[in-house]
């Protein structure tokens, strides 16, 4: 927090760690109000006034994660996340957004406590309306710890494209037959999942079992992997073990993962081929 030096290289490292991991393609999420000292109000974590803004954080995390594409050769991007306590937060969020749509990020989230709704927190109402019309793409934690009405409001009110967790929406079977009909995608996270008791911690329990069995649209992802000491390969594992996933299922949720990211259509096309390629799927134009 306030250190230019470890913020740029904790952005390197985060694509170094994703290259170990086996990854092609990366979004990563982060607050950069939250790693700054000044033109942030409050100033986070009772730290002295400093000289780092919000925006010069987003610069250096973009300038880590390029140096990192270059080194490990494969892709990341960032989304820049909005805080639900932090209301006052939320158009600076979506004006960085904009700033540097062409220089790395890719989203506007909404990340914290869900009991906080946006009919109480006019702000975040505001910068995702401001998002929608300057074609920001838009991903909302709703339905993490939250009941369904939380991702009702993210869908209809935020028009989230992509929702956050989103277990609880199977606690509104009209809403989750409606997103399924949308193709609405869910960032599933499994370990994350069990450690902030989101979901029953029996995995053979967990709710992405009703969406595997459903053929929804969603992503397994690893959720503040340092804090939980977790990686993409542990939730995978965590997956086939535990909810009966096949090699057909990763497939088909890899697939479905990049035809939901955030990348424009073009870089889009080239990451679904490599999928594609890689999955033995690419249809031969011999006659």
């Amino acid at each position: 927090v306030g250190d230019r030096e470890a913020i740029k290289r904790i952005a390197y490292e985060f694509v170094e760690d994703k290259a170990k991991e086996g990854v092609i393609y990366v979004e990563v999420r982060y607050s950069p109000h939250f790693l700054a000292n000044t033109k942030v109000d409050p100033i986070p974590w009772e730290q002295a006034e400093g000289d780092l803004s919000p925006d010069e954080v987003v610069h250096l995390v973009n300038e880590g994660l390029r140096e990192g594409e270059r080194a490990f050769n494969i892709k990341a991007r960032s989304i820049l996340c909005c805080m639900r306590h932090m209301p006052n937060w939320s158009m600076d969020v979506v004006e960085l957004c904009k700033k540097y749509r062409h220089e790395g990020v890719v989203a506007i989230d909404l990340a914290g406590d869900e009991s906080l709704n946006c009919e109480a927190n006019p702000g975040h109402r505001r910068a995702y309306e401001e998002a929608v019309c300057c074609g920001v793409h838009r991903t909302v934690h709703a339905g993490e710890v939250g009941p369904a009405s939380v991702v009702k409001e993210a869908v209809e009110v935020l028009k989230a494209e992509r929702v956050g967790h989103g277990y609880r929406t199977l606690e509104d079977q009209d809403l989750y037959k409606e997103l399924l009909a949308q193709n609405m995608h869910f960032e599933v996270c499994p370990i994350s999942s069990k450690l902030t008791g989101a979901c029953d911690p029996d995995f053979t329990k967990h709710p992405v079992i009703t969406f595997r069995k459903d053929k929804a649209n969603y992503s397994l992802n690893t959720d503040d992997p340092l804090i939980f000491n977790s990686s993409i390969h542990l939730d995978y594992s965590t997956a086939h073990k535990y909810m009966g996933f096949t090699e057909e299922e990763f497939k088909r949720l890899n697939i479905n993962s990049a035809k939901s990211c955030f990348l424009p259509d073009d870089e889009k096309e080239e990451l679904l081929h490599r999928l594609y390629e890689a999955y033995g799927m690419l249809q031969s134009t011999a006659f």
